[in-house]
Order: structure tokens, then sequence, then C-alpha cells
């Protein structure tokens, strides 16, 4: 018997604490355009695209930096010298000397690389310090106030003008990604938003659909009663109601799932219902493929992604090409002194100065380095093949939007017209019926086409944010402002 008691209040005390925590939901009504402004914000996709833009900033912001002049110091502060090292003398005979040393180094230079020529250009000053700790203990210095040294490639490839080219292209191409993820995101918002509102339209249409069945199910029992209707009519009406009970149950499993779905990707806590709103408003825009398709090739990614490809496939071409023979210049002037007193190390100055050219030429490598030039070349026509085929699927996947997108307008508005005509259809059914002049299976019929059009209102509605957005998506371009879709990129990535 304690058990027993026990259990009941187990039971008892769950009950409370559910609706303890049913008492706490909080209601939270959000439109379309809400929904779509949070997933900006707070959703995983907009987070991963964000950290694709700030990778993709940074290594822009990195190559504009190796464009400007670099200014180093290195040092050594210092370094002792302790140990036995070997010695060849003047007759070529060999001997191990000690060394006690204390020495000290450092130097500042500018460099600079040139992407006209690919050469780099250095002007570097230092000032070198050694200081014997045995012997005679003197100290050297050794001073270079100032020497430029260039280092030019005669005929390899220019890096350095080719990343000029492809780096720009690169980065517009990650802007362009970023502002067609966002779309994206609008896109995923509105899959999840409608149906969460789809499901809450099944619930409250079975809801209806309960209550007016048990109402006729009332009504036909008493005509039942009164012999004015047949034993099928009153089971066929009874049906209906468990029909009715069975839908409700099975739309609001439904409508739990869509609501955790988008509760999760918009990261709002469970405990908040939310209550989604039928769009009533659709931007009325009139749009042409052509014009479509001017949008696309000025703003979309993949324009600037097939450009970027072929001048990749270029520079891997150039570079083959390049490494077929390699001569480089090397010059450096400038003066050093050298003195046990650091003020006539610089006074008393003479000439250093360097210059080499190196060469390198391959006698024999049995064709490899021409193979090399025609796998490149040979990648370069795959290349612009697919870029060829891409380019064809584009344009026609955007000619089949557009049409879609046109032809979606109209289905929505015949939708809308529809939903009202079946809806007062029913209700004038419903009180045909209930004086008699109609049956069941009439009433019935009139119920589900009034069910079957709401829904496809709501899909059709569903279809046009869907083909709107991806619309966005492709040209970048807000025809409801008639304006290109554009972001502060350096606020973006800097503060968020």
């Amino acid at each position: 018997m304690k058990r027993t008691m026990l259990i009941l209040l187990s039971f008892l005390s769950a009950l409370l604490v559910l609706a303890a925590g049913e008492d706490e939901k909080s209601e939270l009504r959000l439109s379309l355009d809400d929904a779509i402004a949070m997933a900006r914000v707070r959703s995983v996709d907009a987070a991963e695209a964000l950290d694709e833009l700030r990778s993709a900033y940074w290594e822009w912001r990195t190559f504009r930096a190796d464009q400007l002049p670099e200014l180093k110091l290195d040092a050594t502060v210092p370094s002792y010298d302790n140990q036995y090292s070997s010695y060849m003398d003047e007759e070529g005979n060999f001997s191990f000397v000690r060394t006690n040393t204390l020495q000290a180094r450092g130097q500042l230079s500018v460099t600079q690389n040139v992407a006209l020529t690919g050469a780099t250009v250095s002007l570097t000053s230092s000032l070198d310090f050694l200081h014997q700790l045995d012997g005679d203990r003197t100290n050297r210095f050794m001073s270079i106030p100032a020497a430029l040294t260039i280092s030019q490639p005669l005929f390899g490839t220019n890096t350095m003008k080719w990343n000029r080219k492809i780096e720009p292209v690169r980065y517009s191409e990650a802007k362009a990604a970023f502002l067609s993820a966002t779309e994206d995101v609008a896109r995923l918002t509105v899959d999840y938003y409608f149906n969460l509102l789809m499901g809450r339209e099944n619930v409250e249409i079975a809801r209806q659909n309960l209550a007016n069945a048990e109402k006729l199910y009332a009504v036909a029992v008493e005509k039942r009663e009164m012999g004015k209707i047949s034993r099928n009519d009153l089971l066929q009406m009874e049906l209906n109601m468990l029909d009715a009970r069975s839908d409700l149950t099975e739309y609001q499993s439904e409508l739990k799932a869509a609501m955790f779905s988008l509760s999760s990707f918009l990261g709002i806590e469970d405990t908040v219902e939310i209550i989604p709103e039928v769009p009533r408003d659709v931007p009325d825009a009139d749009i042409a493929y052509t014009d479509a398709l001017d949008r696309a090739l000025a703003n979309n990614k993949f324009v600037k992604s097939m450009l970027r490809e072929q001048l990749e496939a270029d520079y891997e071409v150039a570079r083959a090409k390049g490494d077929m023979r390699e001569v480089k210049l090397f010059v450096q002037f400038g003066y050093t002194g050298t003195d046990s007193d650091i003020s006539d190390a610089y006074t008393r100055l003479k000439p250093n100065e360097l210059a080499s050219i190196g060469l390198s030429l391959p006698l024999v490598d049995w064709g490899k380095r021409r193979g090399r030039v025609k796998v490149a070349e040979s990648k370069r026509r795959v290349a612009e093949s697919r870029i060829r085929r891409e380019n064809m699927n584009f344009r026609q996947n955007l000619f089949i939007l557009v049409e879609r997108f046109t032809n979606q307008q109209q289905q929505l508005d015949i939708a809308t017209r529809a939903s009202d005509i079946a809806a007062r259809r029913y209700r004038t059914n419903v009180d045909t019926y209930l004086v008699g002049m109609l049956s069941p299976l009439e009433l019935n019929d009139s119920r589900q086409s009034k069910d079957s059009s709401r829904r496809d209102y709501l899909n059709q509605l569903y279809k046009f944010w869907g083909y709107w957005y991806q619309l966005r998506s492709l040209t970048l371009y807000d025809y409801a402002k008639n304006c290109d879709i554009n972001a502060d990129i350096d606020r973006i990535v800097k503060i968020q």
C-alpha cells in the first residue's frame, strides 16, 4: 500500500512540474522578416559564412601588406664564443685555436617587392661589434652605413605580377560568396519558417475540423433519434469525428518537430513557443531574364570564380614555362668601415660591392620540364572546357528560376482566390447541412476542398519566398528596393 502511495505521489509531482513548465513557457510572435534578420546573425550557417569571410579578408590584408615596404630589425645582443675551432695557416697546416670573444650585431633593413619586374630591393644598415676576452682584449667595430641590394629574376615567372591579377579577384569572389551565403541563410530560414507555419495551420485546421465534426455528430444523433437520417449517415458522422481526432494528434506531433527545428536554427530557447505570422504582403517585381543575367554576371561569386580559375590556369602554364630556365641577377653596392673606434668605423669607409648572375639551364632532363608545360596547358584546356560548361548551366538555371518566379506570382494569386472561395463554400455547406439539404459526403468533399485550398495557398506562398531569396542569392540584387545587395565588409569583419 505504501509503495502504491509513493508511486502516486511521484506521478502527481511529475505532473505538477510539467504543468509549471508549461505555465512558464513564453510566446514569441515572429514574422518572416524578423526570423530572417535573426538567422543572419545567430544561425550556425551565418557564423560559418562569417568565418570564411574573415579568412579571406586576412588573406587579402596579407597580400596587400606584401606589396608595401617592410621595415625589419635583426639583432644578436650578445653572442658569447669560448671554444676551439680549426685553423689553417699560410702553408696549409691545420691546428686548433681557442677563441674567447663577445660579439653583438644589429641590422636595420627596408625591403620592397617590385611587382612590375618581380625584383626585390632592400636597403640595409648594420653594425658589428667584437670584443676579445683573451690576449690584448681589444674592441673591433664594422659598420655598413648603407647598402643597396637588388635581386632580379630575368627569365623566370613573375609571381608577384600574377598575384596582383589573381588576389583581387579572389577577394572579390569571397565577398560575393559571403553576400550569397547570407541570402542562402534567408532561403533556409524560409524553409524552417514555413514548415512551422504549415504545422500550425494544420493543427488549427484539425482543431476546427474536430469542433465541426463534434458539432455535426451531435446534430446527427438528434436527427437519428427523430428518424430524419439513416444509421449509415450517423456512423459516417461518427467516423468523421474520429478521423478528425486522429489528424489533430498527428499534426500536433509534426508541429512540435517543426518548432524544435526553427528554434535550434535561430538559437531560441526551447521554453519559447514561436508563433509565426502568415506573410500578407509580397514584393511586386517584374524580373526579366536579361536583366537578371546582367546582375548575376556583375555580382555573382560564380562569375568571379570562373575568372579566378582562368587566371590560375594561365599562371600555372607561365610558371611551367619559366621553370625551363632560370637566370637571376644579384647586385649589392654600398660602403663599409672597420676600426677599433666606433666613430672611425663610420668615417673611414671603403666600397662594399657585389655583383653576380646565376644561371640554371637544364642540359639533359629527358623532357621533364617540357612535359610539365604540356601538363599545365592540358589542365588549362580542361579548366576552360569546365568553365564553358558551368557557364552554360548557370545561365540555364537562372533562366528556369526567373520563369518559375514569374509563374509563381500568378500561381499565388490563383491560390489566394481559390482558398477564399473554398472557405466560403464550406461555411455555406455547413449551414445547408444543418437544415437537411446536403448529404454528409458532399459536406466532407467541401471540407477537404477547403483544407486542401488553404494548404495549397501556404505552399504557393512558400515557393514564392523561396524563389525570391534564390534570385537574390544569384543576382545579389534587391528587386524590391532596386539596388545591389552590399555590406560594409571591413566593419563586419572587425566588429562581429
